[in-house]
């Protein structure tokens, strides 16, 4: 499946929606939401509420997280906000302040 992605020079404030993967290089400020997965890369800044298949966050993330499978955070993600999962992993050097709801 082909992937979306928001560049890093890339600043987007408001709702984007995909049915394909999302990779988020750059800043987002709004909702995001995409039927497969959703990649917030190292240096990317996301203030939204974001939902998907599944979820891996290398940069930061303040806001909502809902995924229909799992969230993934990877070393250096900072993660402010609600996470709601069936499965979630938090790598050393990640940090997380909010809470978990794994009841999907």
């Amino acid at each position: 499946m082909a992937s979306t992605v928001i560049g890093a020079g890339i600043s987007i404030e408001g709702e984007v929606t995909t049915d394909d993967d999302l990779v988020v290089q750059g800043t987002v400020r709004g909702k995001l939401t995409a039927r497969e997965g959703v990649v917030i890369e190292s240096g990317a800044t996301v203030e939204a509420e974001v939902a998907g298949a599944a979820l891996t966050v290398h940069g930061s993330v303040t806001g909502n997280i809902q995924a229909a499978d799992r969230v993934d955070l990877q070393p250096g993600a900072r993660v402010i906000g609600n996470v709601r999962a069936s499965r979630i992993t938090i790598s050393d050097g990640a940090q997380f302040k909010g809470n978990v709801d794994m009841d999907v």
